[in-house]
C-alpha cells in the first residue's frame, strides 16, 4: 500500500509549495512507510509515500519519461506490467527502471488517456504532462485504490486519503448533511460524495483530466453483462481458472507476502489457489478471540492443515475502546462496518513476518454471500402481498 497526493492550479501563483505538499505527504506516512518522493513545478506538486514492493532498488517515485517531461506517482499494482513492458520496448520506448510505476508513463506516450484501458490490476495515479499542462488521475475498474479529489477556480486537490486533501490550504471543511443521511442509512458513503462537501471520491473504472483550469471526469469502463450460456460444469471450471489466474497475479512481488485465513469460504479459496501457485509453503495468518461467536480458528487450522501452509495465529483478547481509539487515526469518514477491527489486528500479527497480504475481501459481494442479498430477495414477493397481510406480519412496538 502507497499514497498519493498533490495540487495542480492554473496559474502559477497559486501553487502549493513545497512545505505544504511535504505535509500532506507526513499525514499519509503509515501507507508507504519506506521511502518519499516529490516533483514540483511552476503549477504542479506531486508527492508520494512507497511501500517498497516491486523493483526495490530502482522503483522509487515519482518516474519520469526519459525527457522528463511526463511525471507520475502512483498508488497500487499494475499486474500485467511485464507484458506491456516488453511491447513498449518493442515500440521504442526507452526504460530506466524494471517497475511497473514506469509502464504507466509510457503507455501514456503510447496511448494517451486511453492507456489505462490497458492495465490489468489496482491503481491509482496521478500523471502529470508538463508540455501540455495537463493531469491525468485514474483509479482502477474494481475502485480498490482510493482517490479523493477537490477542484474550484481553476486548481484541483487529490489524494489518497481526505485528510490530505483538507491539509491543503485552499480546501474547506465543511461536513456536507446529505452524506450523514447517507452513512445513518447504509452504514457508508458512497461515492462519489464524502463527509465533506465538494470534496469527491473518483468513481471506480473512471479517470479524471484537469487541463486549462477546466475538469472533466470520464468512465473508461464498466460491469460487461454477458449472457451465460454454458453449462453449470462449464462456469464452475471456469470460474476456478478465473481465479486462479487472478491470485497468481497478485503474488508477483519482490518482498515476502503471505495470506489472511479466517477459515471461511473466501479466503480459503484464495489460499488453496495461492498453494497451487507456489513451489513452497504459503505463510497464513489468523486471529482468534475468547467470544466464541467471533473465534473461528478451528476452521483456520483445518484450512491450513490441509494446504500444509507455514501457520501463525494469535489468541487476542483487545480492549476494544482503546483500539477505536487507534483507528480513528485512519478513518476520515464515519465508518459502520466492524470487521476493521479483526482485520487490523491480524494485519498487526502478519506485518511481523511479510509486508504483503492477500484477502478474500469482495467475496460476499461478488457472490452474494450477506443475509440483506437474501431478504432483498424475499422482498420482491413481500411486495405482492396485500397491505393488510404486510401489517399483520410485524408489530410495531412502542418506545416505553
Amino acid at each position: 500500500m502507497c499514497g498519493i497526493c498533490g495540487a495542480v492550479a492554473q496559474d502559477k501563483g497559486r501553487r502549493i509549495d513545497e512545505t505544504v505538499l511535504r505535509r500532506m505527504c507526513d499525514l499519509i506516512r503509515h501507507r508507504g512507510p519506506d521511502d518519499e518522493g516529490f516533483y514540483l513545478d511552476e503549477f504542479a506538486a506531486l508527492g508520494m509515500r512507497r511501500l517498497s514492493i516491486i523493483d526495490l532498488v530502482t522503483g522509487n517515485q515519482p518516474v519520469s519519461n526519459e525527457h522528463k517531461t511526463i511525471w507520475v506517482v502512483f498508488n497500487g499494482e499494475i499486474y500485467n506490467f511485464r507484458e506491456l513492458h516488453a511491447k513498449l520496448v518493442d515500440r521504442g520506448h526507452v526504460f530506466a527502471t524494471k517497475s511497473d510505476t514506469e509502464v504507466i508513463v509510457h503507455a501514456y506516450e503510447e496511448y494517451g488517456d486511453r492507456c489505462v484501458e490497458h492495465f490489468n490490476g489496482m491503481f491509482a495515479f496521478a500523471l502529470w504532462d508538463t508540455h501540455r499542462r495537463r493531469l491525468l488521475i485514474a483509479r482502477d475498474h474494481l475502485g480498490i485504490k482510493p482517490l479523493y479529489y477537490w477542484a474550484d477556480r481553476g486548481q484541483i486537490v487529490f489524494g489518497s486519503e481526505l485528510k490530505t486533501v483538507i491539509a491543503h490550504p485552499a480546501v474547506p471543511r465543511e461536513v456536507d448533511l446529505a452524506a450523514i443521511d447517507q452513512f445513518l442509512t447504509l452504514e457508508y458513503i458512497p461515492a462519489p460524495r464524502t463527509i465533506f462537501k465538494n470534496i469527491h471520491k473518483l468513481l471506480p473504472g473512471h479517470r479524471l483530466i484537469f487541463e486549462e483550469g477546466n475538469l472533466r471526469v470520464e468512465n473508461y469502463w464498466d460491469v460487461p453483462f454477458q449472457k451465460i450460456s454454458a453449462d453449470w460444469e462449464t462456469c464452475k471450471e471456469r470460474l476456478s481458472a478465473l481465479i486462479d489466474d487472478a491470485v497468481r497475479m497478485q503474488m508477483v512481488s519482490d518482498v515476502p507476502l503471505g495470506a489472511f485465513l479466517s477459515g471461511g469460504i473466501d479466503s480459503s479459496t484464495i489460499v488453496s489457489a495461492m498453494s497451487r501457485a507456489s513451489d513452497r509453503p504459503v505463510k497464513t495468518f489468523s486471529i482468534g478471540f475468547g467470544d466464541r461467536t467471533y473465534n473461528e480458528l478451528p476452521y483456520a487450522r483445518a484450512v491450513a492443515e490441509k494446504y500444509s501452509t507455514e501457520h501463525h495465529e494469535e489468541f487476542l483478547d483487545p480492549d476494544i475502546s482503546d483500539l477505536a481509539e487507534e483507528l480513528l487515526q485512519y478513518l476520515d469518514e464515519p465508518f459502520g462496518d466492524f470487521s476493521i477491527f479483526p482485520t487490523y489486528l491480524v494485519s498487526m500479527v502478519a506485518r511481523r513476518h511479510v509486508k504483503v497480504v492477500l484477502s478474500g475481501d469482495g467475496g460476499d459481494e461478488l457472490f452474494g454471500g450477506y443475509d440483506t442479498y437474501v431478504a432483498q430477495d424475499m422482498e420482491r414477493y413481500y411486495r405482492w402481498l396485500p397491505a393488510p397481510v404486510r401489517q399483520a406480519s410485524y408489530r410495531v412496538h412502542p418506545l416505553a
